[in-house]
């Protein structure tokens, strides 16, 4: 086309300006981050955060959620109630125009709130905006008022009626769009449940009822700690072995910034966990107040331990992962003015914040250990034990690479290398055994996918140091083949040799160890692989059912019966069962499991951090009743997959 043609063909026709909130229904992700699930459920916790504001102001104590029988969420709390009044700059009410107004909200400093998470102003106008309805109830100053929107717009005015009640309040009711969220608009139970429990601890003594009408009888639980975070540390240490029964606990206030923090040590623990929130919202990617805590943590206890002399003068400091070895903890601040990186909010980056959790903390924990000598000599004892393994683990380090460095080839030689050196699109198939790494190796795209045959059982990270992993044959193999660091924390994206990570292991039970070993391995070693989507779980049938000369591949027993119903009845037909890759023959593992036009994978995801760990810990500690208990409770045949990690 010539430049001519170019420039005529673009004018001022096309140019869009889209008004109101179009710009939401046309680029949802840009609000929401995706229109799948995660975006889906989202949207219950905009409105959520909204009454957690107002908790947070001090004038709301209750807040109640209903997915209703229709799929429809409603979110009611007792707070002083949305505004209803004329606002003067867009002549509507304060109502319409905070769900119909983007970046519209009490949350930009004219003293509507302190602290706030919802602090990008779009929270209730993006929901308003991707619901095909929204009905909102209003009560305040002693009328209800009531007004409801389609797809964004109000379809009635704001009707007022007298009301002779004390109460005030906000409910905000509304059904996801079917034209957004067109994978699914079903909201998932324990998804919402995990968030809402959380917010809970967060927030103490706000009490949080959480209702599911969609089923017979109505499933209702209700959320309220009083111990706040000091229970969320209770919660999450529950089936580990405590190194000390008191909760270490740090409350205070600085330059209008609150910081509250709860931490615990266990015994029976190889690594640490920390969930760090800012202004209620869980900051994965860490930020300022994480990096004030480890760092006061660090200081503290290689100052006790000097001053207990369990470090000599001429040797050196404690590192920051010695010291966190089997830390449980958690940390939440409140910022008035928070900075956040991104719109999803995941890392802290006021600078201030740092300083003023290493103060309160410092003195805090100083004054704690001072005058419980043994819990400092216990945690100081484990930090050094911890110190003592990672310089074992550092010289088994160095073995692997000078090994790696003598050999000809750093890979493993069992490796079936892809020709693509573009990790975006390489693929990794682990496999159990030469048998199935057999068939997946002829069944293959060898451009972009490679397999890893891996021999028996891989060794269980949650019951071993670092100094064993280094020296175990196959996970010697698993980091070389994929990239990885040699420490667990040495993990750069860059260097990672395949993007798409498969676990694809027999559906027995072998099969399902085998995956759980190595998702225990990922979540305790390389936990940023699991947390950036990188691990998958490949889902091959367990059933050919061939009648004539057609033949289906079924996923499970359900599956296969209602194929089965559908045939005539007194139809032939004759069922494989398969009981393990290597039964199969390549070109059905390709056209079933790793074909990437026909095959289906699950990524496996981490929606509640607390949860996880603890299964991890339950079935793959050195806990013999808790595992026993939680099999007798969710019956056999469960597998880690199967569950909400």
């Amino acid at each position: 086309m010539s430049t001519e043609n170019q420039t005529t063909n673009y004018g001022v026709d096309q140019i869009q300006v889209l008004e109101g909130l179009e710009p939401v229904r046309k680029r949802p992700g840009m609000y929401i981050g995706t229109t799948g699930p995660r975006g889906l459920h989202h949207l219950v916790y905009e409105v959520v955060d909204n009454s957690i504001d107002e908790a947070l102001a001090g004038y709301c104590s209750h807040i109640e959620i209903e997915i209703n029988a229709d799929g429809s969420v409603s979110v009611t709390d007792d707070g002083r109630g949305i505004p209803t009044d004329i606002h003067p700059t867009t002549k509507k009410s304060a109502l319409e125009t905070v769900m119909t107004v983007l970046h519209a909200g009490g949350k930009f400093g004219g003293g509507g709130y302190k602290v706030s998470g919802g602090l990008h102003g779009v929270g209730i106008s993006v929901v308003n905006a991707l619901s095909e309805w929204v009905q909102v109830t209003v009560k305040r100053q002693n009328q209800v008022f009531t007004q409801r929107y389609e797809k964004g717009v109000p379809v009635t005015e704001l009707i007022a009626k007298p009301d002779t009640g004390d109460f005030t309040g906000t409910s905000i009711t509304f059904l996801p769009d079917e034209e957004i969220f067109t994978e699914t608009t079903e909201f998932d139970y324990n998804t919402l449940s995990g968030r809402l429990r959380e917010l809970a601890y967060l927030n103490a003594g706000v009490k949080i009822t959480f209702s599911d009408r969609r089923v017979t009888p109505e499933h209702i639980e209700t959320y309220c700690y009083e111990g706040g975070i000091r229970e969320y540390v209770t919660y999450m240490t529950r089936e580990k072995e405590v190194l000390h029964q008191d909760i270490i606990y740090v409350e205070g206030e600085k330059n209008g910034v609150q910081v509250e923090v709860a931490f615990q040590w266990c015994i029976d623990s190889y690594s640490d966990t920390i969930l760090g929130f800012a202004n209620n919202i869980r900051t994965v990617d860490g930020g300022t107040h994480l990096d004030g805590l480890k760092a006061v943590l660090t200081r503290t206890l290689n100052n006790i331990a000097r001053k207990r002399n369990k470090i000599k003068e001429n040797e050196p400091n404690l590192g920051g992962e010695n010291v966190r070895e089997g830390l449980t903890a958690v940390i939440s601040v409140k910022v008035p003015d928070p900075e956040f990186e991104g719109q999803t909010k995941t890392k802290l980056g006021n600078s201030e914040v740092r300083g003023i959790v290493d103060s309160l903390v410092g003195e805090v924990l100083n004054d704690y250990l001072q005058c419980n000598p043994n819990v400092a000599d216990s945690v100081i004892d484990k930090a050094i034990q911890a110190f003592k393994a990672a310089d074992a683990a550092r010289r088994a380090r160095e073995l692997v690479r000078r090994k790696s460095v003598l050999e000809s080839s750093p890979l493993p030689g069992k490796l079936a290398d892809c020709s693509s050196r573009d990790s975006s699109e390489s693929e990794i198939f682990l496999v159990e055994g030469d048998s199935a790494g057999g068939s997946a190796k002829q069944g293959r795209d060898r451009r972009f996918q490679a397999i890893l045959p891996l021999r028996g059982k891989i060794l269980n990270i949650e019951k071993t140091d670092d100094a064993k992993i280094y020296k175990n044959n196959e996970i010697q193999s698993l980091i070389t083949a994929l990239g990885l660091g040699i420490r667990g924390d040495e993990f750069d994206p860059t260097q990672l040799r395949y993007h798409h990570i498969v676990i694809m292991t027999d559906a027995d039970v072998d099969g399902a160890h085998i995956r759980t070993l190595l998702l225990t391995f990922f979540y305790r070693y390389q936990r940023a692989l699991v947390e950036e989507g990188y691990i998958y779980i490949a889902c091959p049938p367990l059933y050919k059912l061939e009648r004539g000369k057609n033949h289906f591949y079924l996923y499970s027993e359900r599956e296969l019966q209602q194929k089965i119903a559908e045939f005539p009845a007194n139809a032939n037909y004759n069922i494989q069962r398969f009981k393990g890759l290597g039964e199969m023959m390549p070109q059905q593992l390709w056209d079933t499991t790793m074909n990437p036009e026909t095959r289906m994978m699950k990524r496996v995801e981490i929606e509640d951090a607390a949860q996880a760990d603890h299964i991890f810990t339950v079935l793959m500690g050195d806990r013999v009743a808790p595992r026993r208990e939680f099999i007798e409770t969710h019956g056999p045949g469960l597998n880690l997959t199967q569950l909400d990690v």
